[in-house]
């Protein structure tokens, strides 16, 4: 591992010795801080991410892409309000999850503590550093942050907002720190920093999720794509079924959240179908059907084995007609990737039976897809969807950036042969 990479980790590791043992006040205040100083520097924010912008739109990057890089006003009052929410939790730090007394009077005592130094790798979308860095101070971890090539300007402009906060309240300022250098091998370098990472957190498309599988020799959250379903039940409010599914697929597209394949009962009333299937046409959807589908509507492209499999992060979505729930159910646990899917129904014992079988991280009953995000969780904000099974799985928040320690209290004894 070369100096560069190897010093920031190094810094973190002191840093976090620090912040790991600072009050919950202390770090709320660092918190608060940093959202002052983001409403305080907006336009010099928004000033930095039109460099990014600029950038990405000479190299003609996708719509979607351009949207998560994007900020606006929103997007910045968003960011702010969710260093507020974050703040108002409570301290995930020292927290006594379980206590027992044993027979010869050992009182143990398990008691939640920060992970260490989390490295998280992102690409495009700046307010990823916020979220990420904030929520590692909620949980008093200390953090390495490489964003995007493409979200430079933004992303280091807003870490150096987050090291003022963190001076302000007296916290090390190496709590949060950036991989400022764009070369790809220092990805490959953090993760196979055995030594100074105790976790990496990824979040970002194919490209990096495989290359992060294949190298990493530091433990992973997995954060795999957005492959998620909306299944339309024949038993439903068919208004309902229509702004759930459009909300799923169009709010914004380019999330992780966003619908990428609608199945539809072959029960459902064919009157509906096609009025959801139109639906989506005229919002300028384009929609590649099942040989159903495909015969149906003379302007839905026929689909392939690939597009279920696949996460178009665009105004595209492909849609299959199945043999009711278990039919749906069949579908996604075979393409998915445990992510969110939702099922739209009027019938509990359907719902049930969907929320059960689907072996998803998030899984849903008549509300959007796009719920899946940590602020609607309550959790103030997120570091990505985990699809995993260890550790952590759904939304990655302040708690669960937390492991824990055993406490053990005696009187004096000792352990007989």
């Amino acid at each position: 591992m070369n100096n560069y990479v190897e010093n920031i980790a190094k810094n973190s590791k002191i840093a976090f010795k620090e912040l790991s043992n600072s009050s919950i006040d202390q770090r709320n205040s660092a918190i608060i801080n940093i959202s002052e100083l983001i409403k305080k520097n907006s336009s010099s924010i928004l000033d930095a991410n039109e460099l990014d912008l600029k950038k990405a739109k000479e190299k003609n990057i996708t719509g979607s892409f351009l949207d998560r890089l994007t900020l606006n006003k929103k997007r910045i009052d968003d960011m702010c309000n969710g260093l507020q929410d974050i703040a108002n939790l409570e301290d995930p730090l020292g927290i006594e999850l379980e206590k027992w007394k044993r027979p010869n009077g050992l009182v143990i005592s398990k008691m939640s503590v920060p992970l260490g130094i989390i490295g998280i790798i992102y690409e495009s979308r700046p307010n990823v550093t916020i979220d990420a860095g904030s929520l590692c101070i909620k949980s008093g971890n200390a953090s390495i942050l490489r964003g995007g090539s493409d979200s430079f300007n933004s992303s280091k402009y807003l870490t150096e907002l987050i090291q003022e906060g963190l001076n302000m309240a007296n916290l090390p300022k190496d709590s949060v720190q950036s991989i400022n250098q764009t070369d790809r091998k220092l990805v490959t370098q953090m993760l196979q920093a055995i030594n100074f990472i105790d976790v990496i957190v990824p979040r970002g498309g194919k490209s990096l999720i495989s290359k992060i599988q294949k190298e990493a020799r530091v433990p992973v959250f997995a954060h795999l794509e957005g492959i998620c379903h909306v299944y339309i039940d024949r038993e439903i409010d068919f208004k309902v079924a229509k702004e759930v599914l459009i909300n799923s697929k169009l709010r914004r597209t380019g999330i992780c959240g966003a619908a990428e394949t609608l199945l539809l009962d072959k029960k459902l009333d064919e009157k509906i179908l096609d009025q959801l299937i139109n639906e989506l046409l005229e919002r300028g959807c384009e929609v590649r059907g099942d040989e159903i589908i495909s015969k149906k509507f003379c302007n839905v492209v026929p689909a392939t084995e690939e597009d279920w499999k696949t996460e178009y992060l665009d105004s595209i979505i492909s849609v299959k007609v199945v043999d009711g729930v278990n039919g749906a159910i069949n579908h996604i646990n075979k393409f998915s990737s445990n992510h969110t899917d939702t099922i739209i129904t009027n019938n509990n014992e359907k719902a049930e039976n969907f929320l059960s079988k689907v072996d998803s991280a998030i899984v849903i009953h008549n509300a959007s897809t796009q719920f899946a995000d940590g602020g609607e969780f309550g959790m103030g904000a997120e570091i990505g969807i985990s699809t995993g099974r260890l550790h952590a799985r759904g939304p990655v928040g302040s708690k669960q950036l937390t492991s824990f320690k055993y406490i053990i209290r005696g009187s004096g004894q000792v352990r007989q042969v």
